[in-house]
């Protein structure tokens, strides 16, 4: 076994015990931060990149170049380096140092993009240094792939269905690149066709990284993303995902912001359901987010 093996075939976790007062509800988690790079990202760049190889449009002297917001940038420079191939990646200047010093650590090259710009800036800045460069760079372009969409139809979607003990009713996720919405919904609808497919729309300011707010027309729909599997929009605020984060934390989880903000919305979900199967995805570290202040408001008792 080698450390691109490592990746898929995470637990599923039962968080039902969050919410001992609605005992006939049954809420179920993927733990995505227990892959080598820390989240599901790992699955979809080892699905696009392993692709291209095989399909001789990666090939040796070509630079990986993509955006990220931070998680998939850090598996395009852990499995890059594991590869042999050197990486670039564009990533907006307001995410956490943490991923940034990990991307590093694994001799990724950082192109940062202003901040106030938000990530579509980013996603502008790449394609230009692409279209600038072709002959230097594989752009294995996130937005556009649709091998990001089968990593989880294939895998993370099929790992649900053999895992969850019962019927599943409802399932909720969020949009950055669309890739794991999309192909989750779509593997779920065949297994399950009349369960309910909630998405996670973040609030624009301050946002929740890796999640695009989506709504306004000047914003990038990924083009994988197919909203037609969508049948309910939640919204969820930076205060919640937060408090989400939080309280998963205080029982021993320790996850990220896009964990938080699938479980607030898994919230909202829940309060009008007396009997339903629910699952999501604890998607990436919380060690990635001391930087941006997501743990800040912590209790500490020094005697």
């Amino acid at each position: 076994m080698n450390l691109l093996d490592l990746i898929g075939n995470t637990p599923l976790i039962d968080l039902s015990f969050l919410y001992p007062e609605q005992p006939d509800l049954a809420l179920f988690a993927k733990a995505e931060w227990m892959n080598p790079g820390g989240s599901l990202k790992d699955r979809p760049v080892k699905q696009m990149l392993y692709k291209a190889v095989e399909q001789g449009t990666l090939v040796p002297g070509k630079i990986i170049l993509d955006s990220s917001s931070g998680n998939a940038g850090i598996s395009y420079a852990m499995i890059g380096a594991a590869m042999g191939y050197e990486v670039t990646i564009v990533i907006p200047g307001n995410a956490s140092q943490e991923r940034k010093q990990r991307l590093l650590a694994h001799g990724a090259t950082l192109v940062e993009t202003d901040p106030l710009e938000g990530y579509d800036e980013a996603l502008r800045h790449v394609h230009a240094m692409y279209k600038a460069s072709p002959d230097k760079y594989f752009f294995c372009d996130q937005y556009k792939n649709t091998e990001n969409v089968n990593a989880h139809y294939l895998g993370t979607a099929a790992e649900i269905v053999e895992q969850v003990p019962r019927p599943i009713t409802h399932f909720v996720g969020g949009v950055g690149t669309g890739g794991s919405l999309t192909g989750i919904a779509r593997r779920l609808r065949e297994h399950y066709p009349e369960i309910e497919i909630v998405a996670v729309r973040p609030e624009r300011w301050p946002g929740v990284e890796g999640l695009k707010p989506l709504g306004e027309p000047e914003d990038i729909v990924p083009q994988i993303f197919e909203a037609d599997y969508v049948d309910r929009w939640v919204d969820v605020s930076a205060d919640e995902t937060k408090s989400c984060c939080l309280k998963l934390a205080h029982h021993g989880y320790f996850a990220g912001q896009s964990s938080g903000a699938y479980l607030a919305a898994c919230e909202k979900v829940m309060k009008d359901l007396t009997e339903a199967t629910v699952v999501t995805l604890l998607c990436d570290l919380g060690e990635r987010y001391f930087s941006a202040g997501l743990w800040n408001n912590g209790h500490s008792d020094q005697r």
